[in-house]
């Protein structure tokens, strides 16, 4: 008996010690955050590995619903409502599930983020949104499923979606316009500040809007602003060129060039060289 004990108390201490051992997974968590224009984006999903198999039309069957990646669905959230291919996605967390196919894939948007993979019982009032991916081909074998926030601009950005020789892509666009003329409408009518004027300028200018309103805030804030800065001379001469006051784009540019100088920037000093050669001026 006691020899019974012993063993007994050796294969719990065995038991014990394996369960305190930590090993990779062989299908890591990754989680990445996004800031597209002002919306913040938070995707997590984990990354299986080819090991010598082939991916799409074999490990992942064509027409049927992958969980696109392992273990547990694939995650995003949006901070802000988005729109895809031309339909609004609330914002919110939602599981992100495809259909592959050689040429195209469907993405799925599905309101239920807590399944272990793919839901036990599909329910297509949980779908969101549905979208269509294009396949691109891959020069190179990507052996670890990779997803990425491509093509950012302000206003949207593409996920995309990597494994073996096949990358496709969705995009989604972000309410960055309205948020910001929300912002500077709301600013403009109490007290702004001399930030507020070149950040309002900078936007309209870097946005194809109103460039005379983006050449009067420019100039309101140079007026409250005792040193400004190379930077901000580079972009009022910018925005004076743009607005067709060459004569002005030329003094701002030369201020820019100077300050540029005695900063060490050289890349300033090459831009607003370039600009003044541009314009007649050197």
């Amino acid at each position: 008996m006691k020899k019974l004990m012993l063993s007994l108390c050796v294969l719990a201490a065995s038991f014990s010690l394996n369960a305190q051992i930590k090993t990779p997974q062989p299908s890591p968590l990754s989680k990445m955050e996004q800031t597209v224009g002002l919306t913040q984006v938070t995707l997590e999903y984990s990354r299986p590995n080819m090991r010598g198999r082939e991916v799409f039309g074999n490990l992942v069957p064509y027409n049927e619903t992958w969980r696109t990646g392992a273990n547990a669905n694939t995650k995003i959230s949006f901070s802000d409502d988005v729109v895809i291919d031309g339909k609004t996605l609330k914002s919110g967390e939602y599981a992100i599930y495809t259909v592959p196919n050689k040429t195209s894939w469907d993405v799925i948007f599905y309101s239920d983020a807590t399944n272990s993979g793919l839901p036990k019982t599909w329910d297509d009032s949980k779908v969101a949104l549905k979208a269509k991916a294009k396949v691109y081909p891959m020069p190179v074998d990507i052996e670890t499923f990779t997803m990425t926030f491509d093509d950012l601009t302000s206003d949207s950005a593409v996920i995309g979606m990597l494994w073996g020789k096949v990358y496709a892509g969705v995009k989604f666009e972000v309410p960055t316009d309205a948020m910001v003329m929300k912002n500077i409408n709301s600013t403009m009518k109490g007290s702004p500040k001399a930030s507020d004027y070149y950040a309002s300028a900078v936007y309209f200018y870097e946005s194809d809007k109103d460039i005379n309103q983006a050449k009067t805030w420019m100039d309101k804030f140079m007026s409250m602003t005792e040193k400004p800065a190379f930077y901000q001379y580079r972009k009022q001469s910018l925005i004076y060129a743009k607005a067709g006051d060459k004569k002005g784009a030329i003094d701002a540019a030369k201020k820019s060039l100077e300050g540029s100088k005695i900063a060490g920037n050289k890349d300033y000093v090459k831009m607003n060289t370039d600009s003044l050669k541009e314009w007649g001026a050197l």
